[in-house]
């Protein structure tokens, strides 16, 4: 162990050493500003502003129609393919017509048969009744020619709507597709008996253009929407959740329920989608974007441009030395493209969109404004949000 002398050398050694070292250190210089940053800038403005609103919802067929036979027999043929597209009319089965092409054949011909016995009963009448003028036959024996005159022609009549009640039995023996959609898979194949006893189910047909959104706002949006829609039938479009190709389809809404669920508060409405090309299925889960109005002025900002803390929301924004301040602010109504922003910034306002994470408070910038190509406006036009003149 070292003595008490040998500790005090060592630490006055030591001491000198760093005196020494901290002696013939330069002063530290000043450090340099950061070069200013370059960023991009949109001027805001409060003008009018289309407002829309997103709910999700699920898709449904525009009509829905089962095909079943409605005449019993033997099924003989099948014209279409399992899933194809079938247009209104268009032949899907065919049943066996041996015995309705009969039925309409015996129709027939006991209406020939009874035409024949008319023809004779009008020739009696025609015979017998100048001789009953003239008294030389009895008038019961003219009554009972034209009473059987009389009953021929119902029995003709009756004949007829046999005849139609036949035809229409065979037809029934070609079934058609009652709408046109997407048919399903065959029910029923070549050669089963159908129709006996029951209207067999021999396939389904759905209708897909137009198709049906479904959704269901809360009372309250509705109480909105209806208080600020500027049309009787309402702009929408749909996207399709999840898909990797932008599915975008316009449409418009032409129902809405006239109760409100008492268990969720929601109102059940429907938009009616141009589907000409099949892109969208029923029972698809479906973005539904619904058009308020575009006549009230707002001042809105892109949300991305946002930052929160401790302290609320803000934003950076340029001011006439080129330098950044930040601007607390309170927004309102929102969307995924825009944000309105009620107090905080004003017309005229250089607000950065670039270099988010770069951003402090009093840095200078060299700023290059952008309000024509990542604006409002062209934001709303990127992403066709401005609704076409009616």
């Amino acid at each position: 162990m070292l003595t008490s002398k040998k500790l005090l050398t060592t630490l006055l050694t030591s001491s000198l050493l760093l005196f020494t070292a901290c002696s013939d250190d330069k002063p530290q210089q000043t450090r340099k500003a950061p070069p200013p940053l370059k960023i991009n800038t949109i001027t805001v403005k409060k003008e009018a502003v289309p407002i829309w609103k997103q709910y999700t919802g699920l898709t449904k067929a525009s009509s829905d129609q089962d095909v079943r036979a409605r005449v019993s027999g033997t099924l003989e043929k099948i014209y279409f393919k399992d899933g194809q597209a079938v247009v209104k009319g268009q032949k899907l089965f065919k049943i066996e017509q041996t015995e309705y092409i009969a039925a309409l054949n015996a129709a027939k011909a006991k209406k020939r048969q009874d035409e024949a016995s008319l023809d004779l009963a009008e020739a009696d009448v025609n015979r017998y009744k100048p001789l009953v003028e003239e008294g030389l036959a009895p008038r019961a024996t003219l009554e009972q020619y034209q009473a059987q005159k009389t009953g021929l022609q119902a029995a003709i009549a009756g004949d007829i709507a046999k005849i139609n009640s036949a035809k229409l039995q065979l037809s029934y023996t070609i079934i058609k597709a009652p709408i046109s959609g997407h048919v399903s898979a065959r029910r029923v194949d070549i050669g089963n008996l159908v129709g006996q006893g029951e209207s067999t189910l021999l396939t389904t047909i759905v209708k897909t253009d137009p198709i049906y959104a479904y959704f269901s706002p809360s009372q309250s949006d509705v109480h909105l929407f209806n208080k600020y829609r500027d049309s009787d039938r309402p702009d929408v479009f749909i996207e399709v959740a999840g898909s990797q190709d932008k599915i975008r389809l316009n449409g418009f809404v032409d129902f809405s329920n006239n109760t409100v669920d008492p268990l969720t508060s929601t109102i059940s409405m429907r938009a009616t989608i141009n589907n000409k090309d099949g892109l969208v299925l029923p029972g698809t889960f479906v973005y539904i974007n619904l058009f308020l109005n575009d006549k009230f002025e707002f001042l809105m900002i892109p949300p991305e441009v946002i930052f929160n803390d401790q302290l609320g929301s803000y934003v950076y924004l340029v001011d006439e030395n080129s330098t950044l301040k930040r601007a607390d602010i309170k927004t309102g109504y929102s969307s995924k493209y825009y944000i309105a922003v009620r107090e905080g910034i004003k017309d005229g306002d250089k607000l950065a969109v670039s270099a988010l994470v770069k951003l402090k408070e009093g840095r200078k910038v060299i700023a290059t404004d952008v309000t024509e190509t990542e604006g409002i406006q062209a934001i709303l036009k990127k992403n066709k949000l401005i609704p076409e003149a009616k």
